[in-house]
């Protein structure tokens, strides 16, 4: 059997194959409630094969949430849904997981397929937005946010922690950390989006110090639930995050208890200077497995089942996630397998199109 196709043990949990689906925002949730778009949207992966399922980035406060469509998990009246997502997940052998998240000066966004861009905090669902810094994503066209005071730090902390406790009590066994893609913590860490002088700035420590105390503060809810963090290994602009910093917050995450680390790029900075190609975003991945022995999973243009294959072979990274394929084919899983010769269980239900 193939790498892909081979179980992995975790701590608390075993992955079937290696195969996770990525967070993919819906932009179709009503006041952080999710419906059974998502229900259904999340099933069906479950149905094909996946391994495990990260829903989408998932809110912890309302001026968290990218867009007044995102899920959230700020209040316990938004558990009941969730847990009949989880429930169904775990029914067709698959580990559901959530991201937890905020996104900090990049709220408060339309839907993209209607305004993609700010909305002002006086308009229609559209608030005013927080960050490390009163810095906007785009000068020219977003309203600044307002740089959070150290209440304002304790209180999102908090928000995460019982975002958590909410999470577990739904179901989900995988807890991931949002931290990348410009959002709020990776604001934080880059001293492009960072310029506070206070504990929370400055320094490498200093600005790691926000998502540490994250970590720290989630640690008091799981039980047997797997930690994982999302970063952005380089913001792809001069003087930004980059590897050599990843690498020591990979090595801080993994003292506090992070047992797979996710490895993305960008997002951090409108200037960023990036030409999306084939395993562009994988070296990033392999140089943070190296140097601190991590489960590490890469991320991006990864559809074909050679391709996951042969990542996994090189030993660059130890869990594919997938998402553009996956919304192409639900069931890539299945044709994954097909394609290399492996022999997987299907669903009952669908086991006569084999």
């Amino acid at each position: 059997m193939s790498i892909l196709f081979s179980s992995l043990s975790l701590k608390n949990i075993s992955l079937k194959n290696r195969l996770v689906v990525s967070p993919m925002c819906q932009y179709s949730a009503v006041d952080g409630f999710a419906n059974n778009w998502h229900l259904v949207h999340l099933g069906q992966f479950a149905m094909g094969g996946a391994a495990a399922i990260i829903q989408e980035a998932t809110a912890v406060s309302p001026e968290g949430r990218i867009s007044a469509g995102d899920l959230g998990i700020w209040k316990d009246e938004q558990i009941e849904k969730l847990k009949e997502i989880t429930t169904f997940i775990k029914e067709q052998n698959s580990i559901p997981g959530i991201q937890l998240a905020h996104a900090g000066r990049k709220a408060s966004s339309g839907k993209p397929w209607e305004n993609h861009y700010q909305i002002a905090p006086d308009a229609e669902n559209g608030w005013q937005t927080v960050a490390p810094s009163a810095l906007a994503f785009r000068p020219e066209k977003d309203i600044a946010p307002r740089a959070m005071t150290l209440d304002d730090i304790k209180k999102t902390i908090t928000d995460f922690q019982l975002a958590t406790k909410r999470a577990v009590t739904a179901g989900y066994d995988i807890i991931e950390i949002h931290a990348a893609h410009g959002y709020l913590i990776h604001q934080f860490l880059s001293p492009l989006s960072n310029d506070r002088t206070d504990q929370y700035g400055g320094s490498l420590d200093n600005r790691m110090r926000f998502l540490k105390e994250i970590i720290e503060a989630v640690q008091h809810e799981l039980t047997t639930q797997s930690l994982w963090v999302r970063i952005s290994a380089t913001d792809w602009a001069t003087d930004g995050w980059d590897l050599e910093q990843s690498i020591t917050l990979a090595q801080e995450l993994k003292q506090l208890g992070v047992e797979v680390i996710d490895v993305s790029t960008s997002g951090a900075v409108a200037h960023q200077k990036i030409s999306p190609a084939k395993d562009y975003q994988l070296p990033f991945a392999a140089a943070i497995k190296k140097e601190t022995d991590l489960i590490t999973a890469t991320v991006g243009l990864i559809k074909e089942a050679s391709h996951a294959e042969q990542i996994l072979q090189d030993k660059k990274a130890d869990i594919i996630m997938i998402a553009r394929a996956f919304l192409k084919n639900p069931h890539l899983p299945l044709y994954f397998a097909e394609t290399l010769g492996d022999h997987i269980e299907w669903t009952n239900q669908y086991a006569r199109a084999k």
